[in-house]
């Protein structure tokens, strides 16, 4: 059997560029180096929060395999690699799965293929990384024997409104005709393609969007500290900011950031320009020093909402509500919660959590006591902080029933809370 697609891993991003591909009537095959992950999908279960057991169903009924058996790569006409790329030591992205894969690839690779690499990387990691791999391992030539291009993954888990199929996708070649074959390869099963003059342009898009946000967010988070102590209520603030029709985007303050895309992404580009330039990304460094400070600074806010009421933290039982990086999912990846819970525990607090869509926690090697009772824990608590606002839970009434509750999204109207 002949595929028009293979995607290989098949994780956030891939599983449901996977999902889009076989609604669009293409032959697809899914590859993961993890045999478990391979068998579940094989038997109708999902391991990812944007597709139920039932859409994986769905897409086995429509002709959609899995393997681990890197051969049948070879049979297909599109190669998509879309595998993690967490943080190295040193700040820059660690690319043993992108090398992997494309070595994977590589083994197997046909002439006319196209191959896209969509995991979130440096600019340059496709034409010196990705395309040397496959030329030495091939004997094929990129741009001649073979299309090669960077289309940045821009799926985010939980959105309602926006998934694979209405999200522009943006494509970059490494040649013109490159640039040709995966516009026309996306536009089978995307709304909207948005050509760069190359690879790349497009892995920089990628870049720019979540630095845009991981700066404006530690603007906000900065911005946090100082209204409090100023006795200023940012959240009036940002609402009132709000209302200019033009010239603003509303940003939040939280506990910190979380995911792989906002806290990961821009140290790849700011990793790059010291190694390649030799100088600093400011704006990148400052605001990944703000943001990764906060989940200390909510730590210390809670120390000093007991100390006011005469308790000591040390010894306090402090519940935490969401522990995932994003409301009504279950991904941790990265969660604020993490170190926030690393920072009371230091303190010498009773550190329990509550969340509908987590089973159980580990920090560290730890695994922190989870409560079912939402409503009693909040109650006996000595404080309750509301980390991540899932749609499950009324924070005012948590507030009303609460000894003390810290609110760390600002979704409570409460006299009770106290926000961020």
């Amino acid at each position: 059997m002949t595929y028009d697609v293979v995607v290989l891993g098949l994780g956030y991003v891939g599983l449901p560029l996977a999902q889009q591909a076989t609604r669009a009537g293409m032959t697809v095959l899914g590859f993961d180096v993890n045999a478990r992950v391979v068998d579940s999908l094989t038997a109708g279960k999902s391991h990812v929060d944007d597709l139920s057991d039932a859409d994986v169903t769905e897409m086995l009924a429509a002709g959609f395999r899995t393997t681990t058996d890197e051969t049948l790569i070879a049979r297909a006409d599109t190669a998509v690699i879309c595998v993690p790329t967490p943080l190295a030591e040193g700040d820059g992205p660690d690319l043993r799965a992108v090398v992997g894969a494309t070595e994977a690839i590589g083994r197997n690779l046909r002439p006319g293929m196209l191959v896209v690499l969509e995991s979130t990387t440096y600019p340059g990691t496709t034409d010196e990384v990705v395309r040397p791999l496959l030329e030495k391992l091939s004997g094929l030539t990129a741009g001649i024997d073979f299309h090669l291009a960077f289309s940045p993954e821009r799926i985010d888990p939980g959105n309602e409104r926006f998934g694979p199929r209405n999200t522009p996708k943006v494509v970059g070649g490494y040649t013109p005709d490159c640039t040709d074959r995966v516009a026309a390869f996306y536009g089978r099963f995307v709304d909207t393609v948005v050509r760069t003059k190359g690879t790349r342009e497009a892995e920089t898009a990628k870049l720019l969007e979540n630095t845009y946000r991981h700066v404006n967010i530690a603007l906000v988070n900065e911005m946090a500290r100082f209204c409090h102590e100023l006795d200023i209520d940012l959240w009036d603030v940002i609402h009132a900011a709000s209302t200019k029709p033009f010239g603003f985007q509303a940003f939040y303050p939280g506990p910190g950031v979380g995911g792989h895309c906002i806290p990961i992404d821009p140290n790849y580009l700011s990793h790059n320009v010291r190694s390649k330039l030799g100088y600093p990304f400011r704006f990148v460094e400052l605001a990944q020093e703000i943001n990764a400070t906060m989940p200390g600074y909510v730590a210390r806010r809670a120390q000093n909402l007991l100390n006011t009421d005469g308790q000591a933290v040390h010894g306090a039982t402090i519940l935490l509500l969401g522990v995932t990086y994003k409301a009504n999912i279950a991904d941790q990846r990265e969660s604020p919660a993490t170190p926030l819970a690393r920072h009371l525990a230091s303190l010498g607090a009773t550190v329990l959590y509550h969340d509908p869509h987590v089973a159980t926690w580990k920090v560290g090697d730890v695994e922190v006591a989870r409560t079912e009772d939402l409503e009693g824990a909040a109650a006996a608590a000595d404080l309750v902080i509301l980390v991540q606002h899932h749609r499950e839970y009324d924070a005012d009434h948590l507030a009303g029933v609460a000894k003390r509750f810290f609110d760390t999204r600002g979704v409570t109207t409460a006299r009770e809370a106290h926000r961020l």
